[in-house]
């Protein structure tokens, strides 16, 4: 233009003009799905190790973890690993899975569940989940038993419970060992047993996502005393290292199969500070659990979702909190709505028998039918230790929103 301005120019100078008198609304502060808790004293114990020069794992902030593990647990013998993968991989060799060997589990689980399996040649077997806790149906295990089957792996989802009794009886009497998948189930417990210490072995996980973590990192639970030398060696590349390091042999060499399970002594530094303050991340987390809990009986009793269920005799660490939405409400609309809020919020597994792996390496027993509905209705909240009241409420008036 040769005279005046253009529509670009005065559009320009007038939102600069009146962007103080008429500010547009700030952006709402993104709502994490989830933030790993630091103590304050993760730091300080690793620069302890720094300062030791000893950076292998096996050292004294290990014995530490290990002490602590077993005395909450109960456990007969708890070692550290890099990851809970790596614990459920140690218990398939303990297991003595052999190919074509069946192993009975939900396919509502994370990979790592199946692969430790898988790797050794078995082949997971997958039966359907119940409707109240999503965990395997207890009920249905006795029926996918065959001649080839050699183990039952719960996977406690949510840090809830599996029907222990009820599998450990069937255990019993098929002469099956039980690996429990406690990955979520630190700090929650079955009749007043800790997740993890009641079949033969059990497996934590210590990922960031996790309660307590250590970014990566796991431990193997040991639960029959049968099973602990050859853990221990399992663990040390296949060597009894462990016991020329009590004294007991006078060097160490290889004795079984093996691989590096060993977290190094950092990771075992970083945990230590976390397990200091377990009460208070525990106590946090069950507070922001138990508000979305109040918060949203009205919701569940409209019918626009489900709120978990929790059976009386089983202690939930508030692992996370999800929903599962009324059939007919499309799950990502919801999804977008809380993307475009900056609240990030997400599903969780696609169930194992339906991926590509899980067809080529697994098979199912029976329908499948509860698995497959509620993986499609599933929704979690986001839930960290420190996630304040006020975005707790911003979340909740979405879901309010959505429902209406």
């Amino acid at each position: 233009m040769k005279n005046g301005k253009s529509t670009a120019d005065k559009l320009y100078h007038y939102t600069m003009s009146t962007r103080h008198s008429q500010p547009f609304p700030p952006p709402p502060q993104k709502i994490s799905f989830n933030r790993p808790y630091i103590s304050g004293r993760e730091i300080f114990h690793i620069t302890m190790v720094c300062d030791s020069l000893s950076l292998a794992g096996n050292g004294e902030y290990t014995k530490r973890c290990h002490e602590w593990l077993e005395a909450q647990t109960g456990c007969h013998k708890a070692l550290l690993t890099h990851s809970c993968s790596a614990a459920l991989e140690m218990s398939a060799l303990l297991a003595d899975i052999q190919p074509g060997d069946e192993v009975i589990m939900s396919s509502y689980t994370f990979s790592s569940t199946a692969n430790a399996f898988v790797l050794r040649g078995g082949v997971p077997v997958f039966v359907d989940i119940r409707s109240d806790t999503l965990n395997i149906d207890e009920r249905l295990i006795e029926a996918a038993i065959t001649p080839r089957t050699k183990a039952i792996v719960p996977m406690h989802y949510a840090g809830i419970s599996c029907e222990m009794d009820t599998i450990m009886t069937i255990a019993s009497q098929y002469g099956l060992k039980v690996i429990e998948d406690a990955a979520q189930g630190l700090m929650a417990s079955y009749k007043g047993r800790a997740l993890g210490s009641i079949g033969d072995l059990g497996a934590f996980s210590f990922h960031e996502t996790k309660n307590i973590t250590s970014g990566e990192g796991g431990a193997l639970l040991v639960n029959d005393p049968e099973l602990t030398s050859r853990a221990e060696i399992i663990r040390e590349k296949g060597t009894d290292r462990s016991r020329f390091l009590r004294g007991e042999v006078d060097k160490y060499t290889w004795q079984d199969v093996g691989s590096s399970f060993l977290p190094s002594e950092l990771i075992s530094a970083f945990l230590w500070g976390q397990l200091e303050n377990v009460d208070e991340i525990f106590k946090r987390r069950m507070e922001n659990w138990n508000y979305f809990h109040d918060k949203l009986i009205n919701l569940e009793a409209s019918g626009f979702l489900r709120r978990p269920i929790i059976p009386d005799h089983c202690e939930h660490n508030a692992h996370m909190y999800y929903i599962l939405l009324r059939p007919e409400f499309n799950r990502g609309d919801l999804l977008n709505k809380f993307k475009y809020n900056e609240i990030y919020s997400t599903f969780h597994y696609v169930p194992l028998h339906l991926s590509p792996a899980g067809k080529r390496y697994c098979r199912t027993s029976g329908s499948m039918h509860l698995t497959e509905t509620y993986s499609d209705r599933l929704v979690r909240l986001p839930l960290w230790s420190g996630l304040a009241q006020n975005e707790q409420d911003r979340i909740l008036d979405v879901l309010e929103q959505s429902a209406n």
